[in-house]
């Protein structure tokens, strides 16, 4: 009996440490209070702490995931046409320039520009002194009148003289006609006509010599005779000019050439009127057409002068004569290629690589390429049209990351 009860207190004493329910009114095992608990948050309503809990989760969730995409830049592969060139350095050149001269004999009375002064066709240069020149074109305008005055005297003198000889010619049939004086008279008829002939001869010399004098009265003032830039100031006022003595030098700002030394044997492709470009500043290409090929050779270094005409949109204002340009000349014939950006252009084992964007992954691909095309490269074989390559973001880029596209250049 003894035995019997001993047992039943080791029992007892072993259940109320693991926590065991045996009957009503006993403790319930710690994992069912545990399990209990958590159906119970599971089941309740979803905006308890528990709930709340789970949707920040997957915020961050997909914000890691955000984060793990490379934000980059895309371009296009496109067919394009390629022209091979070869670059020849050439200069500007003005088309006008050189010395403006006096036409007259005479004292300086002022020079108005400087050098570097920017003027118009028309402006005045410099004015000589015309006092002289006024008088004398006054002293010509006197000469005309005068012959206009004598040509009206020879005129009224012919009316009269024929007058009368009409008279006695009308007395032929009465005893009063006088053949003698007839005659006498046709005679002055023919002096008069004769007189009016010289003083109209006379005005025409008297109006040469005023045009004459006006000419050199205007002649005193030296006009631009085309719009450029003075580069240098040969005399000063006080000064005496002789006829053809320079007064400044000029050269036109405005209507310029390129002229280049272009190899003999690449001739054959610059007929007149034939497309080439030209860079004044690195990086900046402008179009222009041959105007004329000089046919003559240089013996020494077998090239002959080439004038192009550049097609300005807006004419640098900046322009010098002399200036270097770089005349691109074309060696072939265009033809299209497949072209890929410079940018997207990495190096990987020594290879050229780009990265291809695929379902939202950039596929790193090798490539082979070729001549270039401006800001872009010829592709041989690796990639096709269309295909978008990463531009931006592809220096760390690993094959198959996931990317983001955050603009397209094409």
């Amino acid at each position: 009996m003894k035995k019997r009860i001993l047992l039943f207190a080791v029992l007892a004493a072993a259940a109320l440490a693991v926590g065991v329910t045996y009957g009503p009114g006993l403790v319930a095992p710690q994992g069912a209070q545990a399990q209990d608990a958590g159906s119970a948050a599971t089941s309740g309503d979803a905006d308890t702490p528990a709930a709340k809990s789970g949707g920040a989760k997957k915020k961050k969730k997909k914000k890691r995931r955000r984060r793990r995409q490379t934000l980059v830049q895309v371009d296009k592969v496109r067919v394009e046409p390629l022209r091979q060139t070869m670059p020849v350095i050439g200069r500007i050149v003005s088309v006008r320039s050189g010395v403006v001269a006096t036409r007259i004999d005479a004292p300086v009375a002022d020079v108005r520009v400087d050098v570097g002064d920017r003027v118009k066709k028309g402006d005045i240069l410099a004015n000589l002194v015309n006092d002289r020149f006024k008088w004398d074109r006054a002293e010509k305008a006197a000469e005309v009148n005068q012959a206009n005055a004598k040509i009206s005297t020879a005129k009224a003198r012919l009316a009269l003289a024929r007058q009368e000889l009409k008279r006695i010619s009308d007395l032929r049939t009465s005893a009063a006609y006088s053949k003698a004086r007839f005659q006498d008279k046709e005679l002055e008829v023919t002096r008069y006509v004769a007189e009016l002939g010289e003083a109209r001869a006379a005005l025409v010399r008297a109006q040469a010599s005023l045009k004459m004098a006006e000419t050199d009265l205007r002649y005193t003032a030296i006009r631009a005779p085309y719009d450029g830039a003075i580069t240098q100031r040969h005399t000063e006022a006080g000064a005496f000019v002789k006829e053809g003595q320079p007064i400044v030098t000029m050269v036109s700002h405005k209507d310029i050439e390129i002229e280049a030394d272009v190899p003999s044997r690449r001739i054959g492709g610059l007929a007149p009127g034939s497309k080439v470009t030209f860079e004044l500043t690195r990086g900046t290409k402008i179009p222009a057409h041959v105007r004329a090929v000089v046919p003559e050779e240089n013996l020494r270094t077998r090239t002959r002068l080439v004038r192009f005409k550049p097609d300005f949109k807006t004419q640098p204002e900046a322009l010098a004569a002399n200036q270097s340009a770089t005349v691109y000349l074309p060696i072939g014939k265009a033809r299209n290629v497949l072209s890929v950006h410079k940018d997207a252009l990495v190096s990987s084992r020594g290879q050229p690589t780009v990265f291809v964007i695929e379902d939202e992954r950039a596929q790193a691909r090798q490539i082979k390429i070729g001549e270039g095309v401006g800001g872009r490269f010829e592709v041989l074989s690796g990639i096709k049209e269309g295909d978008l390559v990463v531009i931006r973001g592809n220096e760390t880029l690993k094959d198959g990351r996931r990317v983001r596209i955050d603009g397209v250049t094409n």
